[in-house]
């Protein structure tokens, strides 16, 4: 694949890690990602010999987030409105696949993860971050919400007191403090930070696969009863009146300009 690496451990049966590949863009997240990520899931999906998935990045990051320079929405967008619809609601459908997941999902974070990608790491069961490691929120700060289903997946997560603060105010925050909060489960050296989700997959390669498996559906079911997920329903919209908007605002200072 084009943005993605995947690869079967030789040592670990039942563990596969796939890696973000663009570590010249820091593993922005484009729409040939998106369509990897989602090809990946799939296949994983049918794949009953895999029982667990590390998610990490090349280089030195996990992913800096959207791609602004190659969104999927831009002012030279699709003209019928229900192609801008789906087209708005990709990184929905990219988080959804990677929380469906029966595997359990380990995400390995090396490095800067950035406001969609911080929304993939929610969608994942397990966190561990190198400890340079941050994250950031900034959709406010480019006059778009946070969508991609990222709300109700960070309030569960790190409770709504501190989702509204990080979302709204789009301030750094280390990954010491992201262990502090709960959004991580351990910090480890940066050195040791793929053996260390490797140890931990070697762990839960040990437990009876039944109830492994249970266990995940089970808390993803209360999960979704904690916050579902559907009160986003309304995101691709979002994102699209963001999107007018933002067109607008730059169409009015173009015009103010040549005045």
């Amino acid at each position: 694949m084009e943005t993605v690496i995947v690869e079967r451990d030789s040592e670990l049966l039942g563990l596969t890690t796939v890696t973000l590949n663009r570590p010249e863009k820091l593993n922005a997240i484009n729409p040939r990602m998106h369509a990897d990520l989602q090809e990946v899931c799939a296949q994983l999906r049918g794949d009953t010999a895999i029982r667990i998935v590390i998610f990490t990045g090349a280089g030195r990051a996990f992913s800096a987030g959207a791609d602004l320079k190659d969104r999927v929405l831009s002012g030279e967008g699709p003209v019928d409105p229900l192609q801008a619809r789906h087209l708005a609601g990709t990184g929905n459908r990219t988080s959804g696949a990677l929380e469906d997941l029966d595997q359990v999902t380990i995400g390995a974070i090396n490095g800067l993860a950035i406001g969609g990608a911080v929304v993939f790491l929610a969608s994942m069961d397990l966190r561990l971050a190198a400890k340079s490691a941050w994250f950031s929120i900034p959709e406010i700060d480019l006059d778009i919400p946070l969508t991609w289903n990222g709300l109700p997946r960070l309030m569960r997560e790190l409770g709504p007191a501190r989702t509204k603060e990080l979302v709204m105010t789009g301030d750094r925050f280390s990954a010491q403090e992201a262990l502090e909060w709960g959004f991580l489960n351990r910090v480890t050296a940066d050195h040791d930070l793929l053996p260390s989700a490797r140890a931990l997959a070697a762990k839960l390669l040990s437990k009876n696969a039944m109830s492994l498996a249970l266990t995940k559906s089970t808390t993803r079911a209360l999960a979704n009863m904690m916050v579902p997920g559907d009160v986003t329903h309304s995101d691709r919209e979002y994102l699209m009146l963001a999107t007018l908007l933002a067109q607008k605002k730059q169409s009015l200072k173009s015009g103010g300009e040549e005045a």
